[in-house]
Formats: structure tokens, C-alpha cells, sequence
């Protein structure tokens, strides 16, 4: 599932290096942030300074969970990070435990982006290594172009579904204008030099 997060309040208890990573994937999905905790390292810092986030700069209370839409707990304390998902759970809040799959609602795939083409890899927190070499790897294979040609097939899929047609009809030429042979087209028709 990929969620829009944009313009909700998502909160991560912990300021590591690990938190950092976490709050960098939610602040460039538009996430509302609260972090909650006694230290930072510099990266959240600088953050706070350009008023990308809230710094709630204590130790985390159950309170600070209330009204986010999800939770991350992202401490070295396997103590704190539990009190956190169990905070969480009470009030119906997904919560992800860095490094603690049985303590996770949910889990952080390896994304490959292209524009709006996504690739998510997961290993259900068994092996995020695994996942991430996954992803180094189909960041190989689907170059930018990928990013292009998705955006194209946004065009004509609304230039479909503005015209009449039966149902059928309509999902046969929306799996012709995605297939490989259309995909190799629309390449070719990128590299033709532009006349003057």
C-alpha cells in the first residue's frame, strides 16, 4: 500500500541517524512532522532551523502520539520503542518500530522512483539488506525514461477515458497503449532529433 501523506501529521520519536532517514522519506512525501526526543543529530537540527518539522526536544510521553496518522519509533531503547508502538496500538495509530518487525504495523519497502512510477521492495523485515540490494538493482534497470513514459501514459489514459467506449473496449486499449511494443515506440520516438 502507498499511502498520501501529504499535509498529515506523522511523529517519530528519536533524533539518530536512523530517525533521519525515516524523517527524510516523510518529509518528501509531504508529512506533517513532530520528532520527540532529548538529542538530535545535526541533519534534524538544520531541519528544525528551516521549520521543516517540530522538535519536541524531551523524553517521549505516551500523549505525543495523539492525533497523528502514523507513528514511527526510531530510539536505541527496545524499552522506549515498545512503549511507543504500545501508545500507539491503544489509540488505533499505525506505528513502525525501526528494527522491530514484531513492534511494526506496517513496514518500510526499498523504493525505486522514477517520477511517478514506484517500485517498492519488501522483505516484511526479514531482510531489509536484501531489499536494498533489490533496489540498487532495479534502479539499473528502469532508467529515467521510465518516469517519461509513465507521465505519457497518464496523457492518453485521460484522453480515453474522456471518450466513449464500451468497457471492454476501453481496458483493451489501455493494456495496448502500456504494452512493450508501445513502450519501445514512445523510445524511439524520444530519441528522434527535433526538426527546426
Amino acid at each position: 500500500m502507498l499511502v498520501n501523506l501529504q499535509g498529515r501529521k506523522c511523529v517519530v520519536v528519536g533524533a539518530g541517524n536512523v530517525a533521519a532517514d525515516k524523517i527524510a522519506g516523510l518529509l518528501g512525501l509531504g508529512a506533517e512532522l513532530v520528532v520527540v526526543s532529548p538529542r538530535a543529530v545535526q541533519r534534524i537540527r538544520n531541519q528544525v532551523r528551516t521549520g521543516a518539522l517540530i522538535w519536541r526536544r524531551r523524553a517521549f510521553r505516551e500523549q505525543d502520539v495523539e492525533g497523528a496518522f502514523l507513528v514511527i519509533a526510531a530510539t536505541s531503547s527496545s524499552r522506549i520503542n515498545e512503549a511507543v508502538f504500545q501508545a500507539s496500538k491503544i489509540r488505533g495509530i499505525l506505528c513502525n518500530a525501526a528494527d522491530d518487525p514484531d513492534h511494526c504495523d506496517f513496514f518500510y519497502p526499498a523504493i525505486v522512483r522514477r517520477g511517478q512510477l514506484q517500485i517498492a521492495i519488501s522483505t516484511g523485515g526479514s531482510s531489509p539488506a536484501l531489499a536494498s540490494r533489490l533496489r540498487r538493482e532495479l534502479e539499473q534497470q528502469f532508467g529515467s525514461e521510465w518516469g517519461a513514459w509513465v507521465d505519457h501514459l497518464g496523457e492518453l489514459r485521460r484522453e480515453l477515458l474522456a471518450k466513449k467506449m464500451s468497457p471492454a473496449t476501453r481496458k483493451r486499449r489501455l493494456l495496448q497503449i502500456a504494452s512493450p511494443n508501445a513502450f519501445r515506440a514512445f523510445l524511439r520516438r524520444q530519441d528522434r532529433p527535433v526538426s527546426r
